[in-house]
């Protein structure tokens, strides 16, 4: 009975969680290729990539044929490339990953981990939005602050990395390292972004 009067989700709320909900797999999929790189995980990342394109353009169709919606228009859309551009930049960093025949470091698994649990508190943020904002600015805060925590291991993975240059292969090592880390810094920033968004939403709404 209680079903009957529950208010239902808004549909750019459920597009937007279900775009959340492919990056927190994403993230999960990368946090394992990065333990144990095997073709069938990067394959599964390949797909949940594309499932959120998918999920996106179809939140942008929606966006273009409604006239009345919860938020700003502009925040919408804002909101659903920077979840998107987070699974774009896990996806990047695997092929980056096997192009250029680079192993995974601790320092890609660490970062990797905060990721993914940035990506979690950016799901249950979106998750809350509707019905509860003060819960779901409490999760975007998380969320960038692990955010912070990834830029202090993104440092230290650079001064690990410089530090064994010492000829042209250790040269040609930093370069192809700091191109899969500044993916991961790329992620990451998209996080910090899409956090920024929701506080706004929420500012714009109560």
């Amino acid at each position: 009975m209680l079903k009957i009067f529950k208010k239902r989700r808004n549909v750019f709320i459920h597009l937007m969680h279900e775009q959340a909900t492919l990056t927190l797999q994403g993230m999960d999929l990368l946090k394992d290729y990065l333990s144990y790189p095997a073709k069938q995980l990067a394959d599964e990342l390949t797909m949940k990539e594309k499932e959120a394109d998918e999920c996106r353009r179809i939140l942008i169709d929606e966006l273009n044929r409604t006239f009345i919606t919860p938020f700003d228009r502009e925040d919408i859309f804002s909101l659903s490339r920077a979840i998107d551009d987070i699974i774009d930049y896990a996806y990047s960093t695997m092929t980056e990953i096997v192009i250029l025949k680079v192993d995974p470091t601790e320092f890609m698994v660490r970062i990797c981990s905060l990721l993914r649990d940035a990506a979690y508190e950016l799901m249950m943020a979106v998750e809350q939005l509707q019905d509860h904002p003060a819960v779901a600015a409490e999760h975007a805060q998380r969320a960038k602050a692990l955010e912070n925590r990834v830029e202090t291991v993104y440092r230290e993975a650079l001064a690990d990395m410089f530090q064994k240059a010492d000829d042209v292969k250790g040269l040609v090592r930093i370069m192809k390292l700091r191109e899969v880390y500044r993916h991961l810094s790329n992620a990451a920033d998209r996080g910090d972004e899409a956090a920024n968004v929701i506080a706004d939403i929420i500012v714009k709404t109560t």
